[in-house]
């Protein structure tokens, strides 16, 4: 059985470190680049890093930043935020990434996802995917929102379970599932939509949104079948370390890479 991975993610504004409530009520979490260093010490199997404000302020990833926080690793690095082409996952993959994560300007033009599969091969393009719940009707349903670093985002006519498995078909090799709903509430993922996700494609999902013990990271990987968890708060401000993590979860019997 493949081992689970534990993802810290840094989501960068200004060049600094930030982590708010459903995309709102931001609050400073650091230096990138000195808490890729610490993470990669610590332990962690990737690193994920969003520049949230690139594509809400029409800009480009900083990526001197990126640079520098990739000097500081030896484990995989994805990196998205503000990419828009082929060129731009190049600039991106020469300053240090290891994967690039593409999320509003796949739903504006979906064609791209194919594009980069094609010129850098599945395992490099990642799906991010910034989802809420819609609220009533017979059957669960999560609805794709955009542009989410600044304003909380702007929902899209576009079913999340759908674009998941398009997605994958027009060649992502890996998808990044964050609930609104959940993320930096500390209340746990949403098991339903890791789930039925998860079970709809034949790629690696990971989860995001709303880790708050290490309980939430069993359940998601148990009951959600996430092949990976992502978190930060629990991260950032000291509630856990990734060791703590991955021991919980080896005691539970799931396959984890330990130091």
């Amino acid at each position: 059985m493949l081992t689970k991975r534990i993802i810290p993610c840094l989501d960068v504004s200004g060049g600094r470190v930030i982590k708010g409530v459903k995309f709102l009520e931001h609050r400073d979490a650091g230096d990138p680049v000195e808490l890729a260093a610490f993470y990669d010490a610590e332990g962690a199997d990737e690193m994920v890093f969003y520049d949230i404000t690139a594509s809400s302020q029409g800009r480009g990833i900083m990526l001197d930043v990126v640079s520098r926080t990739a000097e500081q690793l030896f484990i995989p690095l994805t990196v998205g935020g503000g990419l828009r082409s082929v060129e731009d996952m190049t600039a991106m993959l020469h300053a240090g990434a290891d994967k690039v994560s593409i999320n509003t300007a796949a739903v504006q033009n979906q064609e791209l996802i194919r594009q980069g599969a094609e010129a850098f091969g599945n395992q490099c393009i990642v799906l991010g995917m910034d989802v809420k719940r819609v609220e009533g009707g017979s059957a669960p349903r999560w609805q794709v929102y955009t542009h989410t670093g600044s304003d909380g985002g702007r929902p899209r006519d576009l079913d999340a379970v759908e674009w998941a498995v398009r997605a994958a078909e027009l060649g992502a090799g890996e998808i990044v599932v964050n609930s609104i709903d959940a993320d930096g509430t500390l209340e746990g993922y949403d098991l339903e939509l890791m789930r039925t996700i998860s079970e709809a494609v034949n790629v690696p999902v990971v989860a995001s949104g709303g880790a708050g013990t290490l309980e939430h990271m069993y359940e998601v990987v148990a009951e959600g079948k996430a092949d990976a968890v992502l978190a930060a708060s629990i991260f950032h401000f000291g509630t856990y370390r990734i060791a703590q993590a991955k021991e919980y979860l080896a005691q539970k019997g799931i396959p984890v890479r330990l130091a």
